[in-house]
């Protein structure tokens, strides 16, 4: 079947992807891990410090300890480091930036070009996220393409999608969109059976995703 995108123009949609959307963040953004902050005293500067947020989802102060900080909004983590800060400090001023946050991003695994995590800076379709890594190698398996998905923290939803029908005409409205955290993994061969949940365990979804090479 002759496909009805051809690869000049997945590369237009590949740089669409990256250059066309400007990111925004939600005001009430929430701190992550792998987020970095700036904390600044107005009065009394030799307490400021940059920290990241650690896996833990604590950061290490100076002067108020360990603080959590994960899952805070930048009001919520300021005012928590100011009634810290305040049993030593009198009635101290303390402003919170965001230096820095982990962007949102899906991974490429398998016989595509550029296999690896790809940043998200707008919305990404499957056609799309394959454009990104480079398009298919030759040796890729464009009718069983796996897409794991997160669920939970312990199971992950498995689906397989003929990216060579999405690409022809008849097929191209159903095309689906790629979410942050994603894993797509385009296979050397066939795989003869894929069950519709997996359980994480330890492996996670790059352990799930090596049975599909």
């Amino acid at each position: 079947m002759k496909t009805f995108l051809s690869a000049a123009l997945l590369t237009v949609i590949a740089v669409e992807a990256q250059t066309g959307a400007l990111e925004q963040r939600d005001p009430h953004y929430r701190l992550q891990r792998e987020d970095k902050i700036d904390v600044q005293y107005r009065f009394t500067p030799e307490y400021n410090a940059s920290v990241s947020v650690q896996p833990d989802g604590y950061v290490s102060l100076p002067l108020v300890g360990e603080l959590k900080a994960a899952g805070l909004t930048l009001d919520e983590v300021t005012q928590a480091i100011r009634a810290k800060a305040n049993i030593t400090l009198n009635d101290p001023e303390v402003m919170v930036l965001l230096r820095d946050y982990l962007k949102p991003y899906f991974v490429l695994a398998g016989e595509v070009a550029r296999p690896g995590r790809v940043e998200m800076h707008g919305p990404v379709t499957l056609i799309e996220a394959i454009a990104l890594g480079g398009g298919f190698k030759d040796t890729a398996k464009r009718t069983q393409v796996v897409l794991l998905r997160k669920t939970s923290g312990e199971m992950a939803e498995v689906k397989v999608f003929d990216v060579r029908k999405l690409m022809s005409r008849s097929g191209i409205g159903e095309d689906i969109p790629v979410r942050p955290g994603d894993m797509l993994v385009v296979p050397r061969n066939g795989i003869s059976k894929v069950e519709p949940y997996v359980r994480l365990a330890d492996a996670g979804l790059y352990g799930l995703a090596a049975k599909y090479l």
